[in-house]
This record gives structure tokens, C-alpha cells and sequence, in this order.
């Protein structure tokens, strides 16, 4: 195999290792969004449990917007002005 094919596939393991190290460090669960409940569905600011969860689902919040018994709570103004304050951008999926 030539040095570059070498490389190339080397590149490849690596993106694919990091790729799966980041998916295995987020446990997709909405119950660990409950801190944020009343945030959501009432005026009351944020808990810092509630922005640092957010935080840490951000990545399954495309998921949580596929799932109908979901979407309404994710996609609600209150979920978008609790992601705003804690400084978490929406998700655009």
C-alpha cells in the first residue's frame, strides 16, 4: 500500500473512533431534561441543573423533535426561550 493509501485510511479510522467516542458520551434520554420542565411550561428562569442538562442533550434534541410525543415540549417558544438563556442554540435539523 502507498504511504498516502496508508494515510488516508488512518485518517479515516481516526474520524471514525472520534466520531463514535462522542456518540457514546450523550445518553439520549428527555426524562434528563425534567429540571427544565417548569422553565418551559411557565415563565420561571432556568435552574443551572436545567441549562447544564441542556447542554449535555443538545445532541439529541433533533431526535426529541422527530419523536410526536415530544415535539410540542421541544419545539415550544418556552423550550426555545429556556435554550436561549442557558446559551444553547436551538437546533436547526
Amino acid at each position: 500500500m502507498k504511504a498516502a493509501s496508508k494515510l488516508a485510511v488512518f485518517i479515516v479510522l481516526v474520524l471514525l473512533l472520534a466520531e463514535a467516542h462522542v456518540s457514546l458520551a450523550v445518553t439520549c434520554s428527555a426524562i434528563q431534561l425534567s429540571p427544565c420542565l417548569s422553565a418551559i411550561t411557565s415563565n420561571s428562569a432556568p435552574s443551572s441543573l436545567c441549562c447544564s442538562r441542556i447542554r449535555e442533550q443538545k445532541p439529541c434534541l433533533c431526535n426529541y423533535l422527530k419523536n410526536p410525543m415530544l415535539r410540542n415540549y421541544v419545539n415550544s417558544p418556552g423550550a426555545k426561550k429556556v435554550a436561549r438563556t442557558c446559551g444553547s442554540p436551538y437546533p436547526k435539523c
